[in-house]
């Protein structure tokens, strides 16, 4: 698919991003915004980098591909007019990094005052530890998410990076980005977003706070309402040693889920936490009686809130999933649909991945007006890959 501007069809369709390229949170965020419909230059150092690229990276989805040696003068100066034109800047790296190779806020507002700054690193750009390496479960370490996560009593599960580079970091830095992008709007200046994991993290566990202050939640595992702490909000094995997820919380769905599990009569009252252990057995040896498929129908559509746990191949093929396309195939490989969902300005899929670091070098720099792409690639500033 040849690359050109304004092919993406979302609410974002005409908003330019300059993305010097991260790992984890910033390339999401930059899929996100480019799934959304920004025109979105991903700017790679030649040879890519580590745990990135490849034509399956679905993080790098949408948005060309183009090698600049930072080392090189002419590359610095070739982003920087990159940034005269854009809307927004996202870059990934430690505090200070960008400062050093000459494209920093300062410089990048030098060119461009309107522009927002989008920074995302796991501990914020000040702090003792802001210049310290780190990951996922680090960052949701120290802000209380990680202790209370899991049904293990004797140590934390972490759900791989999902919670803290994903949930406290893309998302709030494309939240912050399309804030300040707002205000840029209105006032004519941009400004900096300082996107942390650990203060999006924290902002995320709002309601773990709540359940803190309120004084009756236990910084303990598998000892309150949401963390399997209560029988009847928990998962239970079938026959077939597969899951369900059982989250009848509400009263009026907890009597659906008794009558179609079929133990009205043998479950104990659900608020006598002193049989809490019996009720739990009673509804683990009925789940043990029948395949994870056959529970499946018997809850399906349902209001019981019960509903199989499936590995992402084949939670494609499920009758709802399927029916919202919230996965599709484009371009060979079968990924998630962007989100959310818009009536009037419906968001498409664009690029698939680049094979390779470089790959669009040529073609995205001269879309995005730059006149001496040539001479780039000549002096080794920038890497034009096949």
């Amino acid at each position: 698919m040849a690359y050109k501007l304004g092919q993406g069809t979302g609410p974002l369709k005409g908003v330019k991003v300059v993305e010097i390229a991260g790992i984890g949170p910033s390339p999401h965020a930059c899929m996100l915004l480019a799934d959304l419909g920004a025109d979105v230059i991903r700017i790679e150092r030649p040879g890519g980098q580590l745990l990135t690229g490849g034509s399956h990276d679905l993080l790098n989805r949408g948005r060309p591909s183009v090698a600049l040696d930072l080392k090189k003068p002419d590359a610095v100066e070739t982003v920087l007019r990159l940034v005269e034109d854009a809307d927004v800047l996202v870059e990934g790296m430690r505090p200070g990094v960008t400062e050093r190779i000459g494209i920093g806020p300062d410089a990048c507002f030098a060119r461009n005052p309107r522009l927002v700054y989008g920074r995302m690193t796991g501990w914020g750009q000040t702090g003792p530890w802001a210049s310290a390496a780190g990951h996922d479960m680090n960052y949701i370490a120290i802000t209380g998410a990680l202790f209370g996560l899991g049904q293990v009593r004797d140590k934390p599960q972490f759900p791989s990076n999902l919670l803290g580079d994903f949930g406290g970091g893309s998302t709030y830095l494309v939240i912050g980005v399309l804030a300040a992008l707002l205000e840029a709007r209105t006032s004519g200046q941009g400004q900096v977003v300082d996107a942390a994991i650990v203060d999006g993290t924290a902002s995320l566990n709002a309601m773990g706070a709540a359940f803190l202050a309120s004084g009756t939640f236990k910084e303990e595992r598998v000892a309150n309402l949401l963390d399997g702490g209560a029988p009847y909000y928990d998962i239970y094995e079938t026959a077939d040693d597969r899951h369900m997820s059982v989250g009848a919380l509400e009263p009026q769905f907890y009597e659906v889920f008794l009558d179609l599990l079929g133990i009205r009569e043998a479950a104990p009252d659900r608020y006598d936490v002193d049989r809490a252990d019996e009720l739990r057995e009673v509804i683990a040896a009925r789940f043990r009686e029948r395949t994870q498929a056959e529970w499946a129908a018997v809850f399906d559509g349902t209001d019981a809130c019960v509903a199989p746990i499936l590995p992402m191949s084949e939670a494609v093929d499920h009758a709802h999933i399927k029916e919202r396309g919230t996965f599709v195939e484009h371009e060979g490989l079968v990924q998630p649909a962007p989100a959310p969902r818009f009536s009037r300005t419906e968001a498409s899929l664009g690029l698939p991945p680049a094979g390779e670091t470089g790959a669009h070098t040529q073609e995205a720099l001269a879309a995005w007006g730059i006149q001496d792409v040539e001479a780039l690639i000549e002096s080794g500033a920038a890497v034009q890959t096949t």
